[in-house]
């Protein structure tokens, strides 16, 4: 299944839709503003919150949590032995770890598990601007799961380069 998402270079406080393959609403990414520390929620196209993310409060490193409902499903952050700058390492709560890594902020990235595709996020199929592509590979894979770990590490690689600048 594949999805487009036409960002607004993802702002704190931004809202913008995710559509499926047919140009249907699928996901709405809610940036909350007026929080302490980096708040999303992903919601279905009824307004019903799928699943939390927010940046973790003091942690060593920048770290996203993604959570449904009250239980924790993943943990996001930079690969700390990683000759590469854009990889990062997703531990979901089962112990499960997912590979994130490729050209992150270009848009042009692979999340995998246990060196298999999960999906691909690339601005190559589209030719619309500031919108990029979610192909989610396996039929198995969590749609909204997926989306939530793309949402996270493009955050955490903006704050980086906006930290390193």
């Amino acid at each position: 299944m594949r999805y487009e998402v036409r960002e607004r270079l993802f702002a704190i406080g931004e809202d913008y839709w995710i559509e499926d393959e047919n140009g249907h609403k699928a996901f709405l990414v809610d940036g909350k503003a007026m929080h302490l520390r980096d708040t999303f929620e992903l919601k279905g196209p009824d307004g019903r919150v799928l699943i939390d993310i927010h940046e973790k409060m003091f942690a060593l490193r920048d770290t996203m949590v993604i959570e449904r409902g009250d239980d924790q499903l993943a943990k996001i952050k930079r690969k700390r032995l990683s000759l590469l700058r854009n990889h990062y390492r997703v531990e979901l709560v089962d112990g499960t770890e997912l590979d994130v890594s490729g050209k992150i902020l270009d848009r042009e990235f692979a999340i995998e598990y246990d060196g298999e595709l999960l999906a691909e996020i690339s601005r190559r199929w589209l030719r619309v601007r500031d919108t990029y592509g979610v192909n989610v590979v396996r039929e198995d894979a969590d749609p909204a799961l997926i989306i939530a770990v793309a949402v996270c590490v493009i955050h955490l690689a903006e704050k980086e380069r906006g930290a390193g600048d």
